[in-house]
């Protein structure tokens, strides 16, 4: 009798894989990790500089930026507290590869 072999879970794709298909696949958070490697920190100027961008979301996206350690936050403890945004050394990484896909996007527009 031939042995049964057991199925083996199908995997998803790695981690990283998972991220770069979740900020990609997102416009707002595409939109807010530009805002922070272009140098605007605080939450007020985000929201300035891009219409539409709705405090909602733009925490949200704030949240899931953390969450995949692309961006910190800090907080100041002043009169009114505020809190900032910075890549982190990995955002930097990640923004990397995000100019290497405009890279290749603007090389293949440049074909058609």
């Amino acid at each position: 009798m031939a042995a049964l072999k057991k199925k083996s879970p199908v995997k998803g794709p790695p981690p990283a894989a998972r991220m770069v298909e979740d900020i990609v696949g997102c416009k707002w958070s595409l939109i807010v990790l530009g805002l922070v490697t272009r140098g605007v920190a605080r939450p007020g100027a985000m929201q300035r500089e891009v219409a539409g961008l709705t405090a909602k979301v733009l925490n949200e996206r704030l949240r899931k930026l953390i969450r995949f350690g692309l961006i910190e936050r800090e907080v100041f403890a002043e009169v009114p507290p505020h809190v900032e945004y910075r890549l982190t050394a990995l955002g930097r990484r990640f923004g990397d590869i995000l100019e290497r896909i405009s890279a290749l996007d603007r090389e293949l527009a440049a074909r058609a």
